[in-house]
């Protein structure tokens, strides 16, 4: 995978923190974002690190089919009461299928599919995310060790193997309702995402 470039930095005011802001562009054209907050650099604990894949349903239309709306304001409201962190914000929608392919995908499950078997339908696999821009963002950004908010050990694995010292998983459950708890249900059954007692130490 090429490098991203870094495009562009400038302060985001939210209703947490005012974060920097840093645009980043990958060879196939996408642009990508990393908010910091803090000393990223001193001593003690590492920071706090949450890699989010977009959900434009869920983080900007205020979906109940998943809990990613949930996750993304979680970890921005964690970062910012630590004061330090970083959340890299990775245009991979639909786990990596794109928009269009995740309604289709929405479709088979309105049918009767469950997340899994809906991207099979549609020739995918589960989960078609490339956390290498991931690593290569952080590494931008001067960090190798991290503790990283995640329910999906797929992912801290992805991490460590490309030569990122995660010290700490940190759990991040959030948003289960009627509408998603199907879809819960099958992320930690069919793909190992540690939820509920299977994120129990």
């Amino acid at each position: 995978m090429s490098l991203p470039k870094l495009i562009a930095t400038a302060k985001l005011p939210t209703p947490f923190a005012v974060f920097t802001m840093r645009a980043y562009r990958s060879a196939d054209g996408k642009e990508h974002l990393a908010l910091t907050l803090g000393d990223l650099a001193a001593e003690g604990t590492p920071p706090l690190v949450r890699v989010h894949s977009e959900c434009l349903t869920g983080d900007a239309l205020f979906s109940l089919r998943c809990d990613c709306g949930f996750q993304l304001n979680a970890a921005l409201e964690k970062i910012a009461s630590e004061r330090r962190g970083v959340l890299l914000y990775l245009r991979q929608e639909g786990r990596g299928i794109g928009l269009a392919n995740k309604v289709r995908a929405y479709a088979l499950q309105d049918q009767g599919a469950d997340t899994v078997d809906a991207n099979h339908q549609l020739g995918f696999p589960a989960d078609d995310r490339d956390y290498g821009l991931a690593v290569a963002m952080l590494r931008d950004i001067g960090l190798c060790r991290i503790r990283l908010m995640t329910n999906n050990p797929a992912k801290l694995d992805a991490l460590v193997r490309d030569g990122v010292e995660v010290t700490e998983r940190v759990a991040i459950e959030r948003g289960r309702n009627p509408y998603n708890a199907e879809y819960l249900d099958t992320k930690m059954t069919r793909m190992g995402h540690l939820i509920g007692a299977r994120g129990e130490s």
